[in-house]
């Protein structure tokens, strides 16, 4: 499954509930019929479970999004700090240079003069853009992931190109 957001609060008492994403463009999950939702962002296939979506829209700097089985306020309210996820062939295809974080975590990413610097661990979402957490042993290094440093994806190679040097 790949964790698209987290439910944060009810919104209303219709069994409405505010979503932070993870990740650019959540209006694009309207395309997705189906949302499955957990307890844990890692949780096991089994323990996700789907649910028809009956509405979903852009609400300050997150969304709000209504599913059929959720039909109150309270039921909203059980819900808070659970997380949002789709099988990855459920997701809304990605345009050039777009991708889904969760493409990203794992690769392995290397400067400009071919220095590993470490493997995506994460992703922040800072608001102005997303930073890459790279982690090399016990050393983390915070990589903004724009283009200014970030020169290239390669997802059938798995590695991140950066401007990047590894004292930083």
């Amino acid at each position: 499954m790949i964790v698209l957001g987290r439910i944060v609060a009810p919104f209303g008492v219709k069994g409405w509930f505010s979503i932070r994403p993870f990740g650019d463009d959540p209006l694009s999950w309207r395309e997705m019929p189906y949302w499955w939702i957990a307890p844990a962002d890692d949780a096991p296939s089994g323990e996700w479970t789907q649910h028809a979506l009956r509405g979903c829209q852009a609400h300050g700097k997150g969304l709000i999004a209504s599913l059929e089985s959720i039909a109150d306020r309270d039921a909203a309210q059980a819900i808070v700090g659970w997380y949002v996820a789709a099988p990855r062939e459920a997701l809304p295809a990605t345009k050039d240079g777009e991708y889904y974080w969760s493409d990203l975590v794992g690769m392995t990413v290397r400067n400009e003069v071919d220095e590993t610097l470490g493997e995506v661990a994460g992703l922040i979402s800072t608001g102005a853009h997303d930073v890459l957490q790279v982690r090399d042993g016990d050393m983390e290094r915070l990589i903004p992931f724009v283009a200014a440093y970030v020169s290239g994806v390669d997802l059938t190679g798995r590695t991140i190109r950066v401007a990047w040097q590894k004292d930083w």
